[in-house]
């Protein structure tokens, strides 16, 4: 591991301060583009997250623009020079999206971009390719039979986390930031194995891709950072109103971070969200992120909160999700998919109308849940993930101390009770297991108040000194 104590080289550098160097005219685009892809070219054969590049002449041209619009006083957006990769779920013109199904490989480029992507255009990012996902999204690791498994850069024999595989990315030094999407941990479990910053957003904040679906506040796209700063610098190039992403509808931009918070902080603290499976190495670690808190100055209270209901909710609205997307087709031709994401979309075609009543009626008793408990305190906080990131040959945990899983979503209920909120919520680094890997935490925060969020993120991120730390791949 490396850390900020020493030179960092320039692809270690904060989002941030890139930015801010080429707006001074210390760093050109084309500098930080170079420094970038010779970085992909050095470590993306070890970590395999890049499942689609534009040719390094074509990034490079996209950067000399940049640099041309700065030298002729053009107005600047805020990631005016900054390169960025796309989730491969998430359509980009010009660009393929598979969504890591064998249903989908091979298609050609797309024709236009998602909401958020034409977003980050607009903000000036530098769109250079595409980040590994598993099938559809489905599961917190990444791996697929079209591009196979993105790995940890802590430890190369572990996965990286998912879906959002594009977290290893960011971490390794590849990309100063890149977006994700969550439902039941996809920012959060691979930004925790990371030692990143990952941002479920309050729905609506980042637009969704037009369709029956952007009704739903379950799935989310948000900022993947090293920082919490930079997360805010991502997602102000995120987020705003989009005519046909209803949920958008009056929501403006987020901001950029200010000075430091430093008022008080008074954090709800629960170990395990009442009942879950937590490994040693994660509870001995979240005790000494409490500690760390404390001697501070920050006021940890622990609290229970009644969850009752919500890993049944999560999992009747997102398999009804996956029906909603695909239709009968993973019925008819289960062959063309992944047998557990075949096993989802059967099971929701048989939900009766009682079932999805009971879910949403379990969700909003929930989020007013959290409304409450957030008058009382500035965030509630608990594990980021219930492990360290698992060997890169498992399809998904399948026991945590005595508890064994026989579906891949039972191992993420730490973050699937959380999306039952629908409230904002920050996976951040905290510590290291005794083995060198990452452990970090989830930290809710008010609804709508996501900018707030990332400042008491930034707040503990001083105080915790976790990400200073970088993976060493030579």
């Amino acid at each position: 591991m490396t850390d900020t104590t020493t030179v960092l080289p320039l692809y270690f550098r904060t989002a941030t301060e890139l930015r801010d160097a080429m707006r001074s005219g210390d760093l050109t685009a084309v500098e930080v583009m170079t420094a970038f892809l010779d970085r992909i070219d050095a470590t993306d054969d070890a970590v395999n997250v890049m499942v689609y590049r534009l040719p390094r002449e074509a990034a490079l041209a996209l950067a000399t623009e940049a640099d041309r619009a700065r030298a002729a006083g053009e107005e600047l957006g805020p990631l005016h020079g900054m390169p960025i990769a796309i989730k491969d779920l998430v359509d980009v013109a010009g660009m393929p999206t598979s969504r890591g199904s064998r249903a989908f490989a091979g298609r050609g480029p797309m024709p236009e971009d998602a909401p958020h992507v034409a977003k980050l255009r607009a903000a000036g990012a530098l769109i250079i390719g595409k980040t590994n996902s598993p099938e559809f999204g489905v599961g917190t690791v990444t791996f697929n039979d079209v591009f196979g498994v993105t790995r940890n850069p802590f430890d190369t024999t572990r996965h990286a986390g998912g879906s959002t595989g594009g977290v290893a990315a960011v971490a390794a030094g590849m990309l100063p930031f890149c977006d994700g999407s969550d439902s039941g941990g996809s920012l959060r479990y691979p930004a925790s194995f990371c030692n990143a910053v990952g941002l479920r957003t309050t729905p609506g904040l980042v637009p969704a891709v037009a369709g029956g679906g952007s009704w739903s506040p379950h799935s989310v796209n948000g900022p993947v950072a090293r920082t919490c700063r930079d997360a805010a610098l991502l997602l102000s190039g995120m987020t705003g109103a989009e005519a046909f992403s209803p949920l958008s509808s009056g929501l403006g931009a987020s901001k950029e971070l200010g000075a430091v918070r430093t008022a008080p902080l008074r954090l709800a603290w629960s170990v395990d969200l009442g009942d879950l499976p937590i490994s040693p190495d994660v509870r001995s670690s979240f005790a000494q992120t409490r500690d760390a808190l404390e001697t501070g100055g920050v006021e940890v209270v622990d609290i229970d909160v009644d969850f009752a209901g919500a890993d049944r909710a999560w999992e009747v609205i997102e398999l009804i999700g996956w029906f909603s997307l695909l239709g009968r087709d993973p019925l008819e031709n289960p062959e063309k998919y992944r047998d557990d994401f075949a096993r989802n979309v059967a099971e929701a075609s048989e939900f009766s109308t009682s079932e999805l009543i009971e879910a949403e009626a379990r969700r909003y008793e929930l989020f007013t849940r959290f409304v409450e408990l957030l008058t009382e305190f500035d965030a509630f906080v608990c594990p980021g993930a219930p492990v360290v990131a698992p060997p890169a040959d498992w399809k998904w945990v399948p026991r945590i101390e005595d508890e064994t899983f026989d579906r891949y979503f039972l191992w993420q209920r730490l973050a699937c009770r959380l999306t039952v909120t629908e409230h904002p919520v920050l996976a951040m680094p905290a510590g290291f297991s005794d083995g060198g890997l990452p452990i970090g935490i989830q930290v809710v925060g008010r609804y709508g108040a996501d900018v707030e969020l990332l400042a008491i993120g930034e707040q503990l991120e001083l105080i915790l000194g976790a990400a200073d730390v970088h993976p060493d791949l030579g």
